[in-house]
């Protein structure tokens, strides 16, 4: 006997994995969906056939390479002197828990003609791989040996990344409703518009239709009205209040154009001279506003009285908001004074620094107050 034969039967001897098991896995039975072979199937022999057959019946099906290469594995660890049985598993078409189960109890079988202790798997993706923890359950895992096609290995992850993603695309329907829906309504109303023969004048209207749908989902307009409107009590509440708050806020429009002196409204000077006229944005400012202001405190206060019924641990940073916008109305109010008067600037020191002082008592004293709460909770508890 040679140095080297004699230095494979020492490592075969030394290895307490000695009698192996190569399996070659398909988790979605090809071989039993396309060749019509029964698994397990057990040996070299019955391996190559089936090989064979499932690539006579489909050629560019990447398990028949991985039987093969099962073959070729098992005969490899042969020719090093361990004990090697070779075998062919399969799950389900559908994949899944049912597949893992088929392949945990085909492997048992195997193992009650061929008692192995340790096992080699033989796969061609990363599915198949997904059984290993399975099949370590009964039987130790001591290599995995991957089968790649002569081909650009990105393409097999890219296709199975696309086939991911189209399958959320198509059935998630937080994604189905925007890169199904909004496509959708535009090529019905276009196939529509092109019926009547307004194939012009439609254009504007799904250009106009794609961008508030690109503006709703950029802002996330769907997901917050879809919080602030649901069927409960505190969802009404906030529904009742932002609408009321948007109303209001909408009504100081006029009211901000209404303060306008006539006089500067009817001078010579074209749009662009009018709206960019200090004296005039003053006079809308102090119209608009105390409307404008009571808009947002309603929307405001809408939240944190829904927070505050449905015991939403919020009302802290709901009542600064509140807070804040009390505190920046001296501050808007002093800088229409500027606009229309001319006053200096530095007017505007005073009501800064008292608003940000009144935040800062207020965050203090409302922070105080939670932390002691906290405490006697955590007292109690």
């Amino acid at each position: 006997m040679s140095q080297s034969s004699k230095k494979v039967e020492k490592d075969v001897g030394a290895s307490t994995a000695n009698r192996l098991l190569v399996i070659c896995v398909d988790r979605d039975n090809d071989v039993g969906e396309k060749a019509g072979i029964t698994t397990p199937v057990i040996g070299r022999d019955a391996c190559i056939e089936a090989a064979q057959r499932l690539a006579l019946e489909d050629p560019e099906d990447a398990d028949s390479n991985s039987i093969f290469s099962a073959i070729k594995t098992y005969e490899d660890l042969i020719s090093k002197g361990y004990e090697v049985e070779v075998t062919t598993v399969a799950g389900v078409k559908s994949r899944g828990v049912q597949a893992d189960e088929k392949i945990l109890a085909e492997t048992r079988s195997v193992l009650e003609r061929f008692s192995a202790n340790g096992a080699v798997i033989v796969s061609d993706g990363e599915d198949d791989e997904s059984v290993i923890p399975v099949i370590q359950n009964i039987l130790p895992v001591v290599s995995v040996q991957r089968v790649v096609m002569k081909v650009s290995r990105s393409v097999e992850y890219s296709y199975a990344v696309f086939g991911k993603y189209l399958k959320m695309v198509a059935y998630d329907s937080r994604y189905s409703k925007f890169f199904l829906g909004v496509p959708g309504i535009l090529l019905l109303i276009g196939g529509i518009a092109s019926v009547f023969g307004l194939t012009t004048e439609i254009f504007a209207v799904l250009v106009s239709i794609l961008g508030g749908a690109f503006l709703i989902r950029a802002f996330d307009v769907d997901r917050a009205w879809a919080s602030w409107a649901k069927p409960t009590p505190m969802g009404f509440i906030r529904l009742f209040t932002m609408v009321t708050g948007i109303i209001i806020i909408l009504s100081s429009i006029p009211a901000g154009i209404g303060a306008i002196d006539s006089v500067l409204l009817e001078t010579d000077a074209d749009v662009i001279s009018k709206i960019t006229d200090k004296v005039i944005v003053g006079q809308f400012m102090v119209g608009a506003l105390p409307i404008l202001w009571i808009g947002m405190g309603a929307i405001f206060a809408g939240v944190l009285l829904s927070n505050w019924i449905g015991g939403v641990p919020r009302q802290i940073s709901d009542i600064l908001r509140i807070i804040v916008l009390v505190s920046l109305y001296p501050t808007m109010f002093q800088f229409t004074n500027i606009m229309i008067y001319d006053e200096s600037s530095f007017s505007l020191v005073l009501p800064l620094v008292g608003g940000l002082a009144a935040t800062f008592i207020s965050a203090t004293i409302l922070f105080k107050k939670y932390r002691r709460r906290k405490d006697q909770e955590m007292v109690s508890d």
